[in-house]
């Protein structure tokens, strides 16, 4: 059996899930948020917590079995608490700052970079380089701070760049430090 597929997937109270025409429902204080999913995956519903199963032991049935498992999972997560990504701006000039729905950023090119903010995340800038992504969708949240990290990649040497708030930089010595 799948070792993530057969953890129960807890239900906070103000949550509702619901399953219906292959398509999984979860509405919660934060928002509401739906996935289709394959049939051969059944869904039981035991008041505070949900169980998935599989009714064979087929490859592609053990992959589903995980993957609906942890997609229920990260539904009922975003509209009860959320997701959020920390990015950190490092580098001289370097900045960012929100402007209605725009991210404008200042990262060393000869021109601002304007990255446009979906309407289901917010995102907000402060003085000292940080930038937040918050939303109920892990997937959304995750892919916009991915966008956002690619426009200036953390080098090895100075640091500079933008880099995850938990990601370490593995730093490189220059050529002065090489006789």
């Amino acid at each position: 059996m799948s070792r993530i597929g057969r953890i129960p997937v807890k239900v906070p109270k103000g949550v509702k899930v619901s399953f219906a025409n292959e398509v999984m429902t979860v509405e919660g204080p934060k928002g509401k948020l739906t996935q289709k999913y394959h049939p051969i995956i059944q869904f039981e519903d035991k008041g505070d917590e949900i169980v998935v199963s599989r009714p064979n032991e087929e490859k592609q049935t053990k992959s589903f079995h995980g993957l609906y498992r942890n997609l229920l999972n990260n539904m009922v997560t975003g509209v009860s608490t959320g997701f959020t990504k920390v990015l950190l701006i490092t580098g001289v000039g370097y900045r960012a700052e929100v402007q209605g729905k725009l991210l404008v950023m200042s990262l060393g090119y000869s021109s601002d970079i304007f990255v446009g903010i979906p309407g289901d995340l917010t995102v907000t800038a402060d003085a000292n380089g940080r930038v937040t992504v918050t939303g109920i969708d892990k997937q959304r949240v995750g892919e916009l701070a991915s966008q956002i990290r690619k426009l200036r990649l953390p080098e090895p040497y100075k640091g500079k760049g933008i880099r995850y708030d938990n990601e370490q930089i593995r730093r490189k010595v220059g050529k002065s430090g090489v006789k």
